[in-house]
């Protein structure tokens, strides 16, 4: 009886997925993988307390369980997936989980997806002047668009943390990161928000690549936006 429940379950979680994957995008990526795992997930914590909760009916239980597991589970995946569209779609972009696009000095923003949350990653180039913290025009645009999609989802948390390359001291560039994502951060807030908003000035730690060359240097210099729904999930973006 258990190993049906365990089958029963699995076969709904691959169900409810399979539906996502007819959701259409607002992007050219199609990837749902926070959908997939959370349905999969859903479903089979749903089958096992619902077997669990049903003395006389555990098998109906455990499909009631499985269902209402793979739609919970499913849904928050989607819809981090749908954020992660909207706003890359918003910024003239697309979402890349490709490790390497945060290399190519070409892309000035990176949007990609986490397992729970969407990180969105702005060049240093097109955001602030030399040794700046005042944001740029085009930045402003940029962030602005980051704000509306704030506005949809006021449970979203944001968190914003400036990154720079190694010349100077650690606590000059500590201060300047922190300005600079302190920045974006009043920028956001300006609009009127309700979403909670936290600044992180991580100075040169975690480079994206060696401050060797001043083509490295620039790769490094940079701020990340980390969206999450459930902020319980939030990491330290300096290491």
């Amino acid at each position: 009886m258990k190993l049906k429940i365990i089958a029963l379950s699995s076969a709904v979680a691959i169900l409810f997925s399979g539906c996502a994957l007819t959701q259409g995008t607002l992007v050219p990526d199609n990837s749902n993988d926070r959908a997939k795992t959370g349905s999969l997930i859903g479903a089979l914590t749903g089958a096992f307390i619902g077997a669990g909760s049903s003395k006389h009916h555990k098998l109906n239980g455990a499909i009631i369980g499985g269902l209402a597991g793979a739609a919970v589970g499913g849904g928050v995946g989607y819809l981090l997936d749908q954020q992660a569209n909207e706003i890359a779609n918003a910024l003239g972009t697309g979402v890349s989980n490709d490790p390497l696009a945060a290399l190519d000095p070409n892309k000035t923003i990176v949007v990609s997806k986490g397992q729970d949350y969407v990180k969105i990653m702005f060049r240093d180039s097109m955001m602030f002047p030399f040794n700046s913290s005042q944001l740029q025009p085009s930045a402003k645009d940029k962030v602005l668009k980051v704000a509306t999609l704030l506005s949809k989802y006021p449970q979203m948390t944001a968190q914003i943390a400036g990154f720079t390359d190694d010349k100077g001291t650690f606590q000059y560039n500590q201060k300047l990161s922190l300005s600079r994502a302190q920045s974006v951060a009043n920028l956001l807030k300006s609009q009127g928000l309700r979403n909670r908003i936290y600044v992180k000035g991580c100075s040169y730690n975690k480079p994206l690549v060696p401050n060797k060359t001043d083509a490295q240097r620039a790769l490094n210099r940079r701020v990340e936006i980390y969206l999450y729904n459930d902020p319980s999930k939030a990491v330290n973006p300096c290491i």
